[in-house]
């Protein structure tokens, strides 16, 4: 395996050399700062396990029909309103 020598800013040369341990060398350092990186998001895309893509198809369906039944009620609402029609379950309204 060969050797390459790599030009370095002196500010990003301090910052590498604050990072490395006592018992490591720079190639060390830089493997292990490059293997400690976050990996794209797209290579890991869809690796749900069985159970937790169950787990959260359940939950999603359960949130539209939460969020469809929420939307229904306001839309009764706003077409009663425009309508002039009184909401029988709506008890904010002052009776004299």
């Amino acid at each position: 395996m060969g050797i390459k020598t790599i030009g370095l800013r002196e500010d990003v040369y301090e910052r590498l050399k604050a990072r490395k341990r006592e018992d490591e060398s720079f190639t060390d350092l830089v493997d292990r700062l490059i293997d400690e990186t976050t990996s794209d998001w797209r290579e890991t895309f869809g690796t749900l396990s069985e159970a937790e893509a169950a787990e959260l198809e359940r939950v999603a369906a359960r949130a539209r029909q939460s969020a469809g039944h929420g939307l229904d009620d306001r839309q009764r609402r706003a077409i009663d309103a425009f309508a002039g029609v009184e909401d029988p379950e709506d008890t904010s309204a002052d009776v004299s």
